[in-house]
């Protein structure tokens, strides 16, 4: 399920907060401030898999007019009782599908940590520049160019 910021509900909104806490925060050991104020602005797309009411899957859309030029995919996430059925292949293939529907022909950029390169790319995304440290963990830039739709 993707959807506008706009139509977030608040029970929704803290299942994606709470998620992104347990593992980027508490699994992953990362002190950052998680709520960047970008998850409520622009066009911000909130892309969520669920299983048995419980949100396994996320990741965000931040709109290409807010980030520069490009579609930039965010926050990407499987929770640990979703790991292991592929599902991080259906949440990425699910958000390229939304960026095609909302955002036909931008750009994506991504800041994937570096160990996940290769399944990255087998989704068309290439790396841009060095391996750098984001949180202590080794983040390499991931782009990939959209063709345009027509």
């Amino acid at each position: 399920m993707c959807k506008h910021h706009t139509d977030l509900g608040k029970e929704q909104l803290y299942a994606i907060l709470e998620l992104r806490s347990e593992v980027f925060v508490v699994e992953q050991k990362c002190a950052y401030q998680d709520v960047d104020g970008q998850d409520l602005s622009g066009d911000t797309l909130h892309l969520m898999g669920w299983q048995n009411n419980q949100l396994v899957a996320y990741a965000r859309l931040l709109d290409p007019d807010s980030q520069g030029g490009d579609v930039v995919i965010g926050r990407v996430i499987i929770a640990p009782a979703g790991r292991g059925q592929k599902l991080g292949h259906e949440l990425l293939a699910q958000a390229l599908e939304n960026i095609d529907e909302y955002w036909a022909g931008q750009p994506v950029f991504m800041s994937a940590q570096a160990h996940l390169q290769p399944f990255y790319e087998q989704h068309g995304f290439s790396a841009e520049g060095e391996i750098y440290l984001e949180d202590d963990i080794p983040h390499i830039g991931m782009r990939r160019h959209q063709t345009p739709q027509g």
